[in-house]
């Protein structure tokens, strides 16, 4: 009978960890989904040429 109980404990709490890490999986992809919105909304207005920002080539002295 003493197996059994550790058992059942054991399954409670493996339970119980799955449940949090799936809460916890929840947030994170959530916080992301919101960045990514927030990320889209803002490059609605912007206009992006393709072009590199910086010089191709150096300045001469």
């Amino acid at each position: 009978m003493y197996e059994y109980e550790i058992a059942q404990l054991r399954s409670a709490e493996l339970i119980r960890r799955a449940e949090h890490e799936r809460l916890a999986r929840e947030a994170v992809n959530g916080r992301r989904a919101a960045r990514r919105e927030a990320a889209e909304r803002a490059a609605e207005g912007e206009v992006h040429t393709g072009r590199p920002r910086r010089h191709r080539f150096p300045r001469t002295a």
